[in-house]
């Protein structure tokens, strides 16, 4: 017997169950493995090797330290010349070359013939898996990806930058983004005194030559200030307007970007969010002046389906730790799995994750297939904040949940599964809070109703003997809502329930998609985990969509 046998030997005889570590999250996913079924077998082999990659010890060891290392902001060098320059921990440069080497910062826009036609949905299984390891780092491989949207709309500043974005060589030294094998953006949208309200932006810009502005201003939040270039709102005299600044000019000074101090955030704290102030800051105009906000939007867009995959993504790491902890615990005589009250809370758990990954694939889908299919793009442009209100406003609670299953072996700083506690957050709060995605959704129920109409007849279609009368739900919903703009959350929450339990029938998920129906769409009113009741075989439940180790 070698020493890791022994160790582990000793600690089963403390009970004390090992780490979730050294387990394939790919293969140990049975939804996520028939979720990517018929993608390319080499797209396949290649989650198989991030599904043992993030759950590695060594992987697992660089996520710790780059969230125990923050980054620091230097402003200022030795002979007071301003540097405003961020600093990172060697771990979490080594997450990002990982990460930008399997191309979750360009995937979509690579025209790879394997994933011809799946594009969203092969990045967003990366996405997925590597969120189980660490989120932090993957807030500028977001932005980068999504700021291809934003560039589309001025084709000269696209063709420029384009080739840069979507190189797989990390390159984090402090040159002028041209002179660089690889670049990553970020985003400037907020400010003090609007926040949400970027029709508030005091931040202005005034031509300067042929799309070319000077911009002078704040950002409230800056996200990923070690960018080599931001997609920002200023205001010209045509309105708000969309720019792509540089953070260094072609020589290597500074383009009037003065970073104030890096937030210090709940969680994400691997990566930098910034407050800045800029003076005479030259960026390019993106899309029509006075056109900002809809140019920005198709960046946003994408960010929103990243932070619902993100989410589920976190959840399935949380709920998977627990699984593993509760088999490997003895309580009262008997394993914890096995103890009649936590296998009903673990199998409540396990049907909201399997709905929220389940949404999150759909929606890539629908980005995929929205071109070409009218169904596919009602489903994206109603569903889009939806499914980002539902996956993100779930995570935190459901983490906690998670969490008590391991006790106080839960609440301290050694697992993973505080990291997810502490990031499950942001998600909801960043690229629009709840109440601006249900805001959104009216939007789209006032202007395109039929898009609605597309919608709901695929719920019903999915849903079969049900679907009749969860329309009928659906329906009153939205009539309360053209009456009454507060009680869009209600609607909000119907439309996620109703899409879960369609998209786990239409996938054949036989007594999941049951269980998930009958609690969530006709079961009473619910507020913890728990509350199933003796109908639904538990165990089977937990059992399937986290198989015991062989």
């Amino acid at each position: 017997m070698n020493e890791l046998s022994r160790a582990e030997e000793k600690f089963a005889e403390l009970n004390q169950p090992a780490p979730w570590s050294g387990i394939n999250a790919y293969r140990s996913d049975p939804l996520l493995v028939d979720l990517t079924g018929g993608l390319n077998r080499v797209i396949r082999e290649e989650y198989d090797q991030l599904g043992r990659y993030v759950t590695s010890p060594e992987a697992q060891e660089l996520a710790r330290m780059a969230n125990e290392n923050p980054p620091k902001l230097k402003t200022h060098g030795p002979r007071g010349e301003r540097l405003d320059v961020t600093e990172f921990h060697p771990a979490w440069h080594a997450l990002m070359r990982r990460s930008m080497q399997t191309g979750l910062h360009s995937s979509i826009w690579e025209n790879i013939p394997e994933a011809k036609g799946s594009e969203h949905k092969a990045r967003a299984t990366r996405f997925y898996l590597t969120a189980q390891l660490e989120s932090g780092h993957l807030c500028p491989l977001t932005m980068t990806s999504a700021s291809v949207a934003a560039l589309m709309a001025s084709p000269r500043v696209q063709k420029e930058w384009a080739p840069k974005i979507l190189s797989r060589k990390y390159d984090s030294t402090n040159r002028p983004a041209m002179q660089k094998s690889a670049i990553t953006l970020g985003m400037g949208m907020t400010e003090k005194q609007g926040g949400t309200d970027v029709r508030a932006n005091r931040s202005s810009a005034e031509r300067v030559g042929e799309g070319i502005y000077r911009l002078n201003g704040h950002k409230w939040f800056m996200s990923a200030p070690m960018s080599d270039g931001f997609v920002m709102l200023a205001k010209t005299k045509d309105d708000i307007s969309c720019f792509l600044v540089p953070r260094l000019l072609e020589d290597g000074s500074a383009n009037g970007l003065q970073f104030q101090r890096l937030k210090d955030k709940i969680g994400n704290r691997s990566n930098a969010s910034a407050e800045v102030e800029f003076s005479d800051a030259f960026g390019y105009l993106l899309g029509e002046p006075g056109a900002g906000i809809r140019t920005i939007l198709d960046m946003v867009t994408l960010t929103r389906l990243d932070c619902a995959v993100a989410s589920a993504g976190i959840m399935r790491a949380s709920l998977a730790e627990a699984v593993h902890f509760t088999r490997g615990r003895n309580v009262f005589g008997r394993k914890l799995v096995d103890q009649p009250l936590m296998t009903r809370v673990l199998a409540d758990m396990a049907l909201d994750v399997a709905a929220a990954t389940a949404l999150g694939f759909r929606l890539a889908e629908a980005f995929d297939r929205a071109a070409g299919n009218p169904a596919d793009a009602a489903f994206a442009r109603v569903m889009t904040p939806v499914v980002k209100y539902f996956n993100c406003k779930i995570a935190p609670s459901l983490i906690y949940e998670a969490m008590e299953c391991l006790g106080g072996n839960g609440y301290v700083e050694e697992r993973p599964i505080a990291r997810h506690y502490r990031e499950a957050p942001v998600n909801a709060i960043w690229e629009g809070s709840g109440n601006v995605m249900a805001l959104d959704v009216l939007r789209v129920l006032a202007r395109g109703r039929d898009l609605f109409e597309l919608v709901l007849s695929g719920f019903e279609r999915d849903l079969g003997a049900s679907g009749r009368k969860t329309i009928e739900v659906l329906r009153a919903a939205m009539a309360l809502c053209e009456r009454d703009e507060g009680a869009a959350r209600l609607l909000v929450e119907q439309l996620a329930l109703a899409a879960g339990a369609a998209e786990l029938a239409r996938l054949g998920a036989g007594k999941i998609a049951d269980a998930y129906l009958e609690t969530r769409l006709a079961g009473g009113w619910r507020s913890t985990y728990g509350m199933l009741d003796a109908r639904f075989d538990a165990s089977y439940i937990v059992d399937l969509l986290y198989p015991p180790a062989a």
